[in-house]
């Protein structure tokens, strides 16, 4: 039987172990892809339109997610300009409204056909309409947390984890040229852990936050670039 010393001792050396090795590798892995399907380039006075996934098509992509990518391909190098999703919902009723909205941009040209659709889409300046899918989910998890509490004190020992997936693809469509101009994806896997001696230590991470930042970064590349890749 291990002391009661010896064993907090190795729990401690564990937990510290774990710590390290989540402090340098980030416990995240990203991949982001490309397919491209024709030359890009956005002119002064255009901008995007960034619409979720109907929840026709299965899983709705996350609100604060689209609000996140939003946001994030309006700042620094080669930002974009974003039409705001609601205003374009309302420019265009009730054609994109929830149950009435294209399931996806294979659906717009059927759409644009009709009398009156892509005038209205071009008053409102948007060149481009983004279609954005994914999700985040839980995948794994293990590990144990006891927590005690006696006369000389308190305290935690253990080690919990779980992982997480955020996948996200956005289908980029050219109003102008009226044809899909390709997709860009990020798919970002994390391990995060609380590894307790006396008290927990919670390493988070944060894999919709890293899908954002990525989706966000190589969208501004694939819009802005006039070459196709």
């Amino acid at each position: 039987m291990i002391p009661e010393q010896s064993r907090g001792q190795l729990l401690a050396k564990a937990a510290l172990a774990c710590i390290c090795a989540a402090l340098l590798s980030g416990c995240l892995s990203a991949r982001m892809e490309e397919t491209k399907n024709a030359a890009t380039g956005i002119a002064e006075g255009e901008s995007i339109v960034i619409i979720e996934a109907s929840y026709h098509a299965g899983n709705e992509t996350e609100d604060n997610f689209v609000d996140c990518v939003a946001k994030s391909v309006q700042k620094g190098r080669q930002k974009l300009s974003v039409y705001p999703d609601d205003a374009f919902v309302d420019d265009l009723f009730p054609w994109f409204e929830p149950r009435t909205m294209p399931q996806g941009p294979n659906a717009l040209p059927e759409l644009l056909a009709r009398p009156g659709v892509a005038e209205r889409i071009r008053d409102t300046g948007v060149r481009y309409i983004v279609w954005l899918n994914g999700d985040t989910e839980r995948t794994g998890g293990g590990g144990s947390l006891s927590c005690a509490v006696g006369p000389g004190g308190g305290g935690c020992f253990g080690l919990a984890w779980w992982e997480n997936d955020s996948t996200y693809a956005a289908s980029v469509w050219d109003v102008e040229l009226a044809e899909s101009a390709g997709e860009v994806s990020a798919a970002v896997r994390g391990t995060s852990m609380v590894p307790a001696v006396i008290l927990p230590v919670p390493l988070i991470a944060r894999t919709q936050a890293a899908a954002c930042k990525g989706l966000a970064t190589e969208l501004k590349a694939f819009i802005v670039d006039e070459e196709s890749s």
